[in-house]
């Protein structure tokens, strides 16, 4: 049964009292699952007397009161938009695409127009729908939503086919620029499987058991004030943030991070006042998907892209500079 879309008001009394929020909304309820209050909880849908609340496991007291509100029902398709595309390269088979920043790349909850498919259905037209499934049509891989660069996606069964056996083989050449805390050595490599933080969900994490091997390897391209490194990074293999998290776990978390940059990092204090300020306050993580490199499906051509940094990464790479 789907969510009713009336705000659901919880108030505590004697019954209710020590039992789990979560527990005691879908009991109350009683249309949906626990495990379905338990994500609205998490994506924000709940107050705590009028202040927000987003712990699912928090234990009731007498007097509070929980309002859960449900957000509208989304498509069971994603829709065709007309939003820009920095289109590279485009042929009957793929487009490759230099993603901006702030672009999501697949519909999800809190995110489900706007994205960059819905971009695709609006650019490729009906003949893209369910190339690789209806949620991610043509999505072979991804970039975070702040992380900008290259990016190809399949418009035919034989390129996502193709495409997507060549990601998980590793037979892509993938380099990406980032600029990260503290000064790196020259050259070296990361190696930590990685897997869901234990204590955040929505973080990743390098994991002693339970996680996905992840190699990164970086070359230092220059540093400023030996206090942040622009570097090169290569994936050997590709998992969920993965060079945000090895670098963070290195103690050089990317500049401007905001999922692992919890702290103002001690090398700043090395920066000049100007620069400092504009690495601390920069609104994203500095990581650009730089070059991308692949054979195509059907010719059996190399095909190499190169895009340059965009101009909110240029700039604060001056800003360090001066």
């Amino acid at each position: 049964m789907s969510d009713p879309l009336t705000p659901f008001l919880l108030t505590v009394d004697t019954p209710l009292i020590g039992q789990r929020v979560d527990r005691a909304l879908a009991e109350a309820i009683g249309t949906i699952s626990r495990s379905r209050v338990k994500s609205l909880i998490e994506g924000g849908h709940l107050k705590k007397n009028g202040t927000p609340a987003d712990n699912p496991s928090e234990i009731l007291k007498e007097g509070q009161s929980f309002l859960l509100s449900f957000p509208p029902p989304t498509p069971a398709r994603p829709e065709a938009e007309n939003i820009p595309l920095t289109i590279l390269y485009e042929d009957r088979d793929l487009i490759v695409i230099d993603k901006q920043a702030g672009l999501v790349t697949h519909p999800a909850p809190g995110n489900e127009r706007g994205t960059l498919v819905n971009a695709l259905l609006g650019h490729c037209g009906e003949g893209f729908e369910g190339i690789g499934g209806e949620k991610r049509p043509g999505i072979v891989h991804r970039l975070d939503k702040d992380t900008s660069g290259v990016m190809v996606i399949a418009k035919t069964s034989l390129a996502h086919n193709a495409l997507s056996e060549a990601f998980a083989a590793r037979d892509i050449d993938r380099a990406y620029n980032a600029l990260a805390w503290g000064l790196l050595p020259p050259q070296g490599e990361f190696d930590g499987s990685i897997g869901r933080d234990k204590r955040d969900r929505k973080r990743m994490a390098v994991v002693t058991s339970g996680g996905k091997v992840a190699l990164t390897r970086f070359k230092l391209l220059n540093s400023y004030h030996a206090s942040v490194s622009l570097v090169e990074c290569r994936l050997a293999t590709g998992r969920t943030h993965q060079i945000r998290v090895h670098m963070a776990h290195a103690g050089h978390p990317l500049v401007g991070d905001p999922v692992y940059l919890r702290r103002i990092p001690g090398a700043a204090r090395s920066l000049p006042p100007e620069a400092r300020e504009a690495a601390l306050d920069f609104p994203r993580q500095a990581l650009h998907a730089a070059r991308l490199g692949f054979v195509h499906p059907r010719t059996g051509k190399s095909l190499e892209f190169e895009t340059p940094l965009p101009a909110d990464f240029h700039e604060l790479q001056q800003s360090l500079i001066g």
